[in-house]
């Protein structure tokens, strides 16, 4: 009897090793495929859909023995006013009450490492307006934007709660709500944290990370001026992608919040795409493989942080500190990945000054009104200058010609 138990400690043993040391491509894929489902209508906060994602998402962390870590078991709830979405989002002082989801992998460690990733998107248009034209009812299921980061979260938790190796850090995971509306449930949590956040090294955020293209290989790093002590870890890690590196702590997601409160933090993002905030986000066009590229690239860059000293916060300058507000829209989808000077166009807004003036994906904009745009940040500048109904000259690039179109705001 005592032989039988004997192997049967042994099985179960090796079973977990052996199902720690794989980040899987089908699990991604599962939970994609369901929180980017019909089903779902588009988590928007404080609707069925989002509920409906916290239930699947606190049903995996059960699974892998993930403790609760929220103010009620794994939920962190709260309430605020919609204020109106910078894509023109309707319902503006509408009162949400929507949650995070917070999960505890307590190894005793001095130290914890959070990983985060927002699961809320835009719902059926009557949370938010879409990018595309006319898609009032029509369900954004958010695939890339950010299923694949919960996918992250989810796989991240699995991997580190089974892993037979204990780390030399906690890990607090969490899939932050209405991060839509404005980054609005990582903060709440930064202000009503379920963890003492001077023990927390750093933040890992995921947002967008499910269209990995294959021929470019790119992978966007932001953060990495956050702490003089990364430079040392990416180092050591061997890496399969073309990496971005921005050093802003500043961005337009949720590892901001953590940044502003002095946390040394690191986001992902595989690029912006054409399907950005319209109804055709869907699962099926997820570069799954390149997915469990990217998490098994962070999930190396966590276990490297878990064996440092806790990390040094440095402050750094955002580039997009200077207040800019817009009046008017080119109607442009910029490629954040372009390196070379100019803004490159990932797609074009139809009916917007932009597509009418006759400009086109894969444009290089190098200058506006006779000013050069050396990159997106100066883009921007140059737009906060116009109002509606302004005229002025746009020089591109296409291919070898250098092209200018009049174009009308």
């Amino acid at each position: 009897m005592l032989f039988k138990k004997s192997l049967l400690i042994l099985f179960i043993f090796l079973n977990s090793v052996c199902y720690s040391q794989e980040i899987l491509t089908e699990n991604i894929k599962q939970h994609i495929t369901y929180l980017a489902s019909d089903a779902l209508e588009g988590r928007a906060p404080g609707t069925k859909g989002e509920k409906l994602a916290y239930e699947y998402i606190i049903k995996e962390f059960g699974l892998y023995g993930i403790a609760p870590k929220g103010e009620k078991g794994y939920l962190q709830t709260f309430s605020y006013k919609r204020n109106i979405h910078p894509h023109g989002g309707k319902g503006s002082g509408k009162k949400i009450k929507a949650s995070n989801v917070i999960g505890f992998l307590n190894n005793n460690a001095d130290n914890t490492i959070v990983i985060g990733a927002h699961y809320d998107h835009l719902g059926n248009t009557d949370h938010h307006s879409s990018l595309s034209k006319n898609t009032k009812g029509e369900i954004h299921n958010g695939a890339d934007d950010n299923a694949s980061g919960v996918a992250g979260i989810l796989e991240l938790a699995k991997y580190f709660s089974t892993n037979a190796i204990k780390e030399n850090s906690n890990f607090l995971f969490i899939a932050f709500s209405a991060e839509e509306d404005g980054l609005i449930g990582s903060k709440y949590f930064t202000q009503n944290a379920t963890i003492d956040l001077s023990k927390v090294t750093c933040m890992i955020n995921m947002d967008m990370v499910g269209r990995l293209n294959d021929s470019t290989k790119n992978l966007l790093v932001y953060g990495i001026g956050t702490s003089s002590d990364y430079g040392k870890i990416f180092s050591t890690i061997n890496t399969p992608f073309n990496l971005i590196h921005d050093s802003s702590g500043v961005g337009p997601s949720d590892h901001t919040s953590f940044y502003l409160k002095k946390i040394p933090v690191l986001h992902f993002f595989t690029g912006q795409h054409t399907d950005y905030h319209k109804p055709s986000d869907d699962a099926e066009k997820i570069n799954y493989n390149g997915t469990k590229e990217v998490i098994n690239y962070i999930k190396n860059i966590a276990e490297t942080i878990a064996q440092q000293p806790k990390l040094a916060f440095t402050e750094t300058k955002s580039k997009t500190q200077e207040a800019v507000s817009f009046k008017v829209t080119l109607g442009i989808m910029p490629d954040y990945a372009f390196q070379d000077k100019g803004v490159k166009i990932d797609a074009v807004t139809n009916g917007k000054p932009a597509q009418v003036a006759g400009i086109k994906a894969g444009d290089i904009i190098t200058a506006i009104a006779n000013e050069p745009t050396k990159d997106v940040y100066e883009y921007m500048k140059q737009l906060a200058k116009f109002s509606k109904g302004d005229e002025t000259n746009v020089t591109i690039q296409r291919d070898k010609n250098t092209l200018n179109f009049k174009v009308k705001f």
